[in-house]
């Protein structure tokens, strides 16, 4: 029996996957995983994910170079989501920032501030392609 057994998926097969700098613990990005996903993360080291938008597969900086290289996976207590921690190359948003949780509510405003710098730009990351859609966009694509 392997450990992926426990694990409760939810109807699609899918389970929340947080992703986690292990250095800085700063939480990167949220994505979905199956177990195909989980095992091919396992076996080749680099994230990967399912797209819920494309359906199908996608590493983590397969276009951008910008890959998370696996250090480790937790799961909570209710077995049902996982905490990815990694080693980022580079930027992990597909806007060019460390993090896709870049903003935060103002608090005397009502609306969103960008609070991190950005590290490069869409067009640095993917050269003449649009950021949407190369890289998922950070939300579990």
């Amino acid at each position: 029996m392997s450990a992926f057994d426990s694990l409760k998926f939810d109807a699609n097969g899918l389970i929340p996957a947080v992703v986690q700098d292990i250095g800085t613990q700063k939480v990167l990005m949220l994505g979905y995983m199956n177990r195909p996903a989980l095992e091919r993360t396992l076996e080749s080291g680099l994230v990967t994910f399912w797209s819920r938008s494309r359906n199908t597969y996608w590493v983590k900086g397969e276009t951008s170079g910008n890959v998370l290289k696996l250090k480790g996976i937790r799961v909570n207590c209710e077995l049902n989501s996982l905490l990815v921690e990694v080693d980022p190359v580079g930027p992990t948003c597909h806007e060019g920032y460390q993090s896709c949780f870049f903003r935060r509510l103002a608090t005397d405003r009502d609306e969103w501030e960008i609070t991190d710098p950005q590290m490069k730009t869409p067009a640095e990351l993917y050269g003449h392609r649009t950021s949407r859609g190369n890289e998922g966009t950070g939300a579990g694509a």
